[in-house]
């Protein structure tokens, strides 16, 4: 049960009929010392199918890990912090893991300021900070765990500080050493993959109950306006990495030109941008917001995996860029989704980002699969009645 998923499969194979040639025979003994007269063969069946489907499962784990859900559920964007002899020790460690691991860099910080492990974390879309602290002083290692902690970022501290001979430490292990794991979001990754399952299926299912309905709203747009069908943006994505959002085009076709002009009418505190009754909004787009059919293009996004049915809403690149508050970021540990806390509370009667980022963490730190379900029943109440939309 310790052996990595990917060992070499002949080292498996070996593990796995050992442990099912001891357990048959562990059986056949105690067959024999308690009288039970059991059928012999019965139980060299089972060590045969015992094996057989042992080694089966180990497949089809290598599969789901290699595969694009698994490894948009599993797979880590590590940056390796320590001392150059120290990351590369990790690097020796890591070995030949990529299906699990990516390796985005390394970094010093008795060479380099924190301020530029923070921007390194933005840039590349970190998801997993991983820590040598044995050369390093505690202190920086300290303040770096801080601004991880601030980000949602999980962060790995290797706590090899002293070699024993003997004792072994209690905690989890990485690659067999010791590690303190510091993590701010959600954990239980066998419920986070089942959540993209859900995803997958969930979004399929709605594609296709909705085509009516955007076959509809595309028709509508093109009759009553000029311009594309859809309306393109990048957004920030699971930790800030940037993606295409797709919605139906609502607004003229320089909506993005006019923004600038009506800056002074935000009425939303912070760096988000809303404006009731905004004049960029067609005729028509206010329908389709009224009734929320201009998200139902994000469902693409879903299929893609860059969004989720339920999670944070996705906003635009260059206002994640202007947080003012490094906590905020703390929204991004999850992947953004197409309705969350903030949209089923009543979401025009809150102009307060802070507010808003609030019911966002409060979504992240309680999460679980039914927090999901009762989220997406509550929307479906939300739509047909028209409230929290404009």
């Amino acid at each position: 049960y310790e052996r990595p998923i990917f060992s070499p499969r002949r080292l498996v194979i070996w593990q796995l009929a050992k442990a099912c040639a001891i357990s048959t025979m562990f059986l056949i003994l105690i067959d024999f010392m308690l009288l039970l007269r059991g059928a012999r063969g019965v139980y060299v069946l089972f060590g045969i199918c015992s094996f057989v489907l042992m080694v089966l499962k180990g497949e089809l784990f290598r599969w789901a890990y290699q595969s694009k859900l698994g490894q948009a559920v599993f797979k880590r964007r590590i940056i390796l912090i320590g001392t150059p002899e120290d990351t590369q020790q990790l690097r020796d460690s890591i070995g030949s893991s990529r299906h699990e691991l990516e390796i985005i860099g390394e970094f010093d910080l008795n060479k380099s300021p924190l301020e530029d492990l923070t921007s390194f974390i933005h840039k590349h879309s970190v998801n997993t900070v991983i820590m040598n602290a044995r050369n390093t002083p505690l202190g920086q290692i300290e303040a770096a765990i801080r601004s991880c902690e601030l980000e949602g970022i999980e962060t790995w501290l290797l706590a090899d500080f002293f070699k024993t001979q003997i004792a072994r430490a209690s905690m989890d292990d990485f690659f067999g050493r010791p590690v303190f794991v510091f993590h701010s979001g959600p954990e239980m990754p066998w419920a986070r993959l089942f959540k993209q399952v859900m995803d997958l299926v969930g979004g399929l299912i709605l594609l296709v109950l909705f085509s009516p309905f955007m076959l509809i709203a595309a028709i509508g747009i093109k009759l009553t306006s000029d311009g594309p069908l859809f309306f393109k943006q990048e957004r920030s994505g699971l930790n800030g990495k940037p993606f295409i959002m797709y919605k139906f085009r609502t607004m003229v076709t320089n909506a993005e030109q006019l923004k600038q002009e009506l800056a002074a009418l935000n009425e939303m505190s912070g760096p988000v941008f809303k404006v009731s009754n905004d004049p960029r909004i067609t005729r028509f787009g206010k329908f389709l917001r009224k009734k929320s059919i201009d998200e139902f293009p994000q469902l693409f996004n879903v299929l893609r995996f860059e969004m989720s049915l339920v999670g944070p809403r996705p906003l635009p690149v260059d206002e994640v860029a202007r947080f003012d508050d490094v906590a905020h970021r703390r929204r991004l540990s999850v992947r953004p989704g197409l309705t969350c806390l903030w949209q089923i509370s009543g979401r025009n009667d809150i102009k307060n980002f802070d507010e808003w980022v609030r019911l966002d963490l409060e979504y992240i730190d309680n999460w679980s699969l039914w927090l999901d379900i009762k989220i997406l029943w509550r929307t479906i109440w939300v739509v047909l009645l028209g409230r929290g939309a404009s």
